[in-house]
């Protein structure tokens, strides 16, 4: 069965542009298209598409708000955004809305089907701007956290601070989990960079290395990780305080 997609613009060339490169792929069928929010919830109830691509800055409907109603009527949809926009005000409020892909619009049609096919088969796919901003925004929640207990002193404040530890505990390190030690130096390294946002062409320019040998080295960390991507990892990373 073909990945079912709706596509979600205001610009009608975008849509048809769209609409003609995924129709060569196979394994993927383009069942509807909207040019605003509501026209895509509308048309994501009747068709019940696998994955709606959509745009965050439509008329009527905003995508952000979309993403947050389509998590609500239909939760098994999954919300892929295709944006031009990398900033906090935009990455962190469409992952609390529940999208499971955030790209940027200058993405290659390869990588654009790529990334359609991991977030159909349960993966979350981020542009590595995206995701340095999200650790950026996980990494500040941690310090200001961190500096509230700190001024905790007295035996209450002691059982606030219990607390606030269990709420903690999704973001320490599992006793099983692999440690920073099973990466070599230099996954370590590109492992540092993945976090902060870095895409593979930027590593290897950092590093002095080639795309390629980026790509083997983010290949071997993930494994060695048990991780699915490079998006899990950088998360990954920071929930462990490696960078």
């Amino acid at each position: 069965m073909p990945i079912t997609i709706l596509l979600a613009d205001d610009h009608a060339m975008v849509r048809r542009g769209l609409h003609v490169f995924l129709s060569t792929q196979t394994d993927m069928k383009v069942v509807g298209e909207a040019s605003n929010g509501q026209e895509a919830i509308e048309q994501a109830e009747k068709l019940q598409p696998d994955v709606v691509l959509m745009d965050l800055h439509m008329p009527v409907l905003d995508g952000i708000e979309t993403a947050r109603r389509l998590r609500t009527i239909l939760p098994g949809i999954r919300v892929i955004v295709l944006t031009s926009f990398s900033d906090q005000d935009h990455v962190i409020p469409a992952v609390r809305a529940g999208v499971k892909g955030y790209l940027m619009k200058d993405i290659e049609p390869e990588d654009l089907a790529v990334a359609i096919r991991n977030v159909h088969a349960g993966q979350a796919q981020l542009h590595p701007a995206a995701a340095g901003q999200l650790m950026h925004v996980m990494a500040s929640s941690d310090i200001q956290l961190e500096a509230q207990d700190t001024v905790r002193t007295d035996s209450t404040a002691y059982g606030k601070v219990q607390n606030h530890e269990k709420l903690k505990q999704p973001l320490q390190m599992e006793e099983n989990s692999p440690s920073l030690d099973a990466l070599t130096r230099r996954e370590q390294e590109v492992l540092a960079l993945i976090a902060q946002g870095l895409s593979n062409k930027e590593i290897a320019v950092q590093l002095v290395i080639t795309e390629k040998t980026v790509k083997t080295h983010v290949s071997h960390l993930l494994d060695k990780l048990g991780l699915a991507d490079r998006t899990q990892a950088a998360i990954h990373a920071v929930k462990n305080g490696w960078v």
